[in-house]
């Protein structure tokens, strides 16, 4: 089974050598997103805004390559700053239902956006 792209306008463009996203048969990775505006690439003010902005961007992403957030399994966090993780949090939990997927969470040196995540989702394909 080959890979396939996922590429969507709904998330910001890619600036480096690496796919927004990738199906792989029944499973989707999507690539690190910050809280960039897929528009304006202005990055979102604040962790609150820049957490939704952020899921934004994956739940965008997902749906390009036919899966929801409900979908997502895995994601591995990184925080600019231990001191964001509670507010953060709040927001992280709005975007996810039973059962929330496993989650690592790091401390990470950011030059400009105060998280990043990345996902893999389990979707099946339909036939």
């Amino acid at each position: 089974m080959g890979k396939q792209e996922i590429r969507t306008e709904g998330a910001p463009a890619r600036v480096g050598a690496y796919s927004q996203g990738l199906r792989v048969g029944d499973f989707i990775y999507v690539a690190g997103q910050v809280g960039r505006d897929p528009v304006t690439t202005e990055l979102a003010e604040g962790i609150e805004a820049q957490t939704a902005r952020t899921l934004d961007n994956i739940r965008a992403i997902l749906e390009a390559g036919g899966a929801t957030m409900d979908d997502v399994v895995k994601s591995t966090v990184h925080l600019k700053d231990y001191s964001l993780f509670k507010p953060f949090d709040a927001v992280y939990a709005t975007y996810f239902s039973e059962p929330l997927p496993v989650r690592t969470t790091v401390g990470s040196f950011l030059p400009k956006a105060l998280v990043e995540i990345d996902v893999v989702a389990y979707a099946p394909m339909k036939k």
